[in-house]
């Protein structure tokens, strides 16, 4: 995504994840959490061209019942960390 001003961000109701929304087509291709000042993502590969089914591990998840704290040190343990957005060349 390199115009930011083409990115909407949304969260819903923990409102402990943000979901960068393209105003252009509505796909969300990041969300990130704030966790102990340092910023953590998780990036969705059906936003990839051509990523081969091969590299891709599918795996059922519920996270019903899960509280916040519990929440955060699961995005912790399982995001990427230490993220931090640049602007890109055009």
């Amino acid at each position: 995504m390199k115009r930011r001003e083409l990115v909407s961000q949304y969260a819903f109701g923990t409102r402990t994840a943000h979901f960068h929304v393209c105003r252009l087509c509505g796909v969300v291709p990041v969300a990130t959490s704030e966790i102990e000042g340092r910023v953590f993502a998780v990036v969705n590969v059906n936003a990839f061209s051509n990523v081969p089914a091969a590299m891709l591990r599918h795996s059922a998840a519920s996270f019903d019942g899960e509280d916040t704290s519990d929440r955060l040190a699961r995005r912790a343990r399982n995001w990427i960390g230490d993220v931090s957005f640049v602007a890109g060349d055009d």
